[in-house]
């Protein structure tokens, strides 16, 4: 079964929503990954279990962590989600997350780059 890229960019989106803001990332794990999940951030395993200890971890350590959408970018099966990251007690982000989707609609590769939002610019566009 075919998806098509609009579903997908709905899906990376309530997946993320729901493992990094609502904090439910084995919810999130099991209703939105595939039978593999290919991680390609340095700081997490490859896996379903790694993704999701990773990210429970991370809510105990940062509660009220929030990713704001700013943009939703869909071709063929990857989905590409621009957003900004507030870490409370941390470094805000601004985060590029790219997701591969199975021919299924359910994500099975990820990779990621963030970039610390410092208080200086040489002008005045802004990350987002």
């Amino acid at each position: 079964m075919a998806t098509d890229a609009g579903s997908n960019k709905q899906n990376a989106i309530a997946f993320y929503d729901m493992m990094f803001n609502k904090c439910e990332p084995r919810a999130a794990i099991e209703q939105f990954a595939g039978d593999d999940y290919i991680q390609h951030n340095p700081h997490v395993a490859d896996g379903k279990e790694a993704f999701i200890a990773y990210f429970e971890r991370m809510a105990k350590e940062f509660p009220g962590k929030l990713t704001h959408f700013k943009r939703a970018i869909a071709e063929d099966n990857f989905v590409v989600l621009h957003c900004h990251q507030v870490w409370p007690g941390s470094d805000d982000y601004a985060g590029i997350d790219i997701f591969r989707f199975d021919d299924n609609g359910k994500i099975v590769e990820h990779w990621d780059v963030l970039q610390v939002i410092g208080d200086h610019s040489e002008n005045g566009n802004g990350l987002f």
